[in-house]
């Protein structure tokens, strides 16, 4: 059994930085991975910097626990045994109460078609073993900043389509669609100036941030699924550029 993360980290070593949630109760984090190291040692770290941490040894008592806590952060590995990451995600982002939820994958898996997986099957952001534990404990702050930042009450409005950036919902004659948080984000981006192209790197910067490392095809997989919700006419393609939101003229 391969120990990807720990091998020469002591506990002590371990217990590094000084990241604090910013709310009063404590911010919850499910972490899921068959290795019991793993689970104790980087459980114990996140417990020393004042989350919350929840534990799970397989995909399914992920489900159970994040049905029971609602937790706001799940750092999910891949393989597992009865039920894998990418299945876990897809069964987390169908739950009620739960697709808004930050799922990142921590797992050894570094394929490039292993990670185009992950986001199609709805995680926020995936993270390779091994890691040093100072990087990967920053990386939880900023996705927990970004994530419960309060997000600006604002609509826009485009005819029959509102993009509700208050509550991460998109109404489309009268029909709710809700979107994962990174989805939401892009669509969002586009429509906040329609007919602007925005470039590749821009809407990199902008919907993950410095702080995550993800390639151009992260963008490609995010606007196909948008476009399977909204359709393909409301985000073209400016092809070796980038994209861009165009207003539609007609009810949708």
């Amino acid at each position: 059994m391969q120990r990807y993360f720990i091998n020469g980290f002591s506990k002590k070593t371990l217990f590094l930085t000084n990241i604090k949630p910013t709310m009063e109760a404590p911010l919850r984090i499910l972490l899921v991975d068959d290795e019991p190291d793993i689970l104790e040692l980087v459980g114990y770290n996140l417990r020393q910097e004042g989350y919350a941490v929840y534990k799970a040894a397989n995909g399914n008592e992920a489900i159970s626990l994040a049905q029971k806590y609602h937790p706001h952060l799940i750092l999910l590995d891949v393989m597992m045994p009865e039920l894998n990451g990418i299945e876990a995600c897809k069964l987390l982002r169908s739950l009620p109460g739960l697709e808004q939820v930050l799922i990142v994958f921590f797992t050894a898996r570094n394929e490039e078609y292993s990670q185009l997986s992950g986001f199609e099957a709805g995680a926020d952001d995936y993270i390779t073993k091994p890691i040093k534990p100072k990087i990967l404990l920053s990386k939880v702050k900023a996705l927990l900043r970004r994530a419960t930042t309060a997000a600006t009450k604002n609509v826009l409005s485009f005819g029959t389509i509102q993009i509700n950036t208050d509550n991460y919902q998109v109404h489309i004659n009268g029909t709710t669609l809700d979107f994962p948080k990174k989805e939401f984000e892009l669509l969002a981006l586009l429509a906040s100036d329609p007919d602007r192209i925005f470039h590749r790197n821009e809407i990199l910067e902008t919907v993950w941030g410095n702080d995550v490392v993800v390639g151009e095809r992260t963008v490609d997989v995010h606007i196909r699924k948008i476009r399977e919700k909204i359709g393909d006419e409301l985000v073209t393609t400016i092809k070796g550029v980038g994209y861009r939101f165009i207003i539609p003229t007609h009810s949708l």
